[in-house]
């Protein structure tokens, strides 16, 4: 009894009702999707979560990969061969062998390497890549996406995270989120999304904004909108969402209530990074 008093003390209150409806434009639900998780997740300041060069070997190798074996693999790598010209010049069957816990360490070893060569030639060897943040958007995001295994969601998450250039990673959450709430069509790939979402959200959203907003909505399919079986009942979308909408029909005002206002980290844990 007294572990159920202590959980049902940390329940939030209610939601109050989105001010758009599920005839929303995709711009109108964008920004209501964008202003409702802000307040739901927390607003973050713009705060670089690791080092540039970590960034973007930890995204390569985090592709279909889960965040303990990616950690797993980056550890591993450096422990062996202790900076970045060791593993750039380590034999690549000892390399493939040190993040063995990828899934695809075969084809991630020689990417990683190329990848290291050519941030070599552009640094004079200082592997510092700090010339990004003068860079424009575009030259910067051209010169990643050339290289092996960095596609848009790789190049720009480090320009966003770590040099707060204007754009917006789309991951397998954010697009999920997207189309189901419907502000991204449903045959729009995640590829393409980058573009049709960023030019709903820029102007007015800068790169705070466009941060928050990958962040949120990247939490709100790994822990609420599942791939299967979603949470839709501690969903604060469903007020305009497309997917509640078919699935359950429009919101009642009794649903809107029973919606938490904010993530309740007590009852349903801690958010992942």
């Amino acid at each position: 009894m007294p572990g159920n008093l202590r959980r049902r003390a940390t329940v939030q209150p209610a939601m109050p009702v989105p001010a758009v409806s599920y005839a929303a434009s995709p711009a109108e639900k964008a920004f209501a999707d964008h202003e409702i998780l802000d307040r739901f997740y927390g607003h973050l300041p713009p705060v670089a979560r690791r080092t540039p060069m970590r960034e973007l070997i930890s995204t390569v190798l985090s592709h279909r990969t889960t965040h303990a074996d990616e950690e797993l693999a980056y550890d591993r790598m450096l422990e062996a061969f202790g900076d970045w010209p060791g593993v750039l010049g380590a034999p690549v069957d000892d390399l493939i062998y040190a993040i063995r816990t990828t899934r695809w360490p075969a084809t991630q070893a020689p990417r990683i390497q190329e990848i290291l060569r050519r941030v070599r030639a552009e640094t004079n060897g200082s592997f510092d890549l700090d010339f990004l943040a003068s860079w424009p958007t575009e030259r910067a995001m051209t010169w990643l996406t050339d290289m092996p295994g960095i596609g848009l969601k790789t190049a720009s998450l480090l320009l966003l995270f770590s040099y707060h250039h204007p754009v917006l990673p789309v991951d397998a959450h954010v697009h999920r989120v997207a189309q189901r709430v419907g502000f991204l069509g449903p045959k729009v790939s995640v590829e393409k999304a980058h573009a049709v979402l960023l030019a709903l959200l820029r102007p007015p959203l800068d790169a705070e904004g466009l941060f928050n907003f990958h962040k949120h909505n990247y939490w709100h399919g790994q822990q609420i909108c599942f791939f299967l079986h979603p949470n839709c009942p501690r969903c604060p979308l469903k007020g305009f969402c497309q997917y509640y909408q078919e699935h359950f029909g429009e919101a009642t005002p009794e649903a809107l209530a029973a919606t938490p206002a904010a993530w309740d980290a007590a009852a349903w844990g801690k958010l992942p990074h």
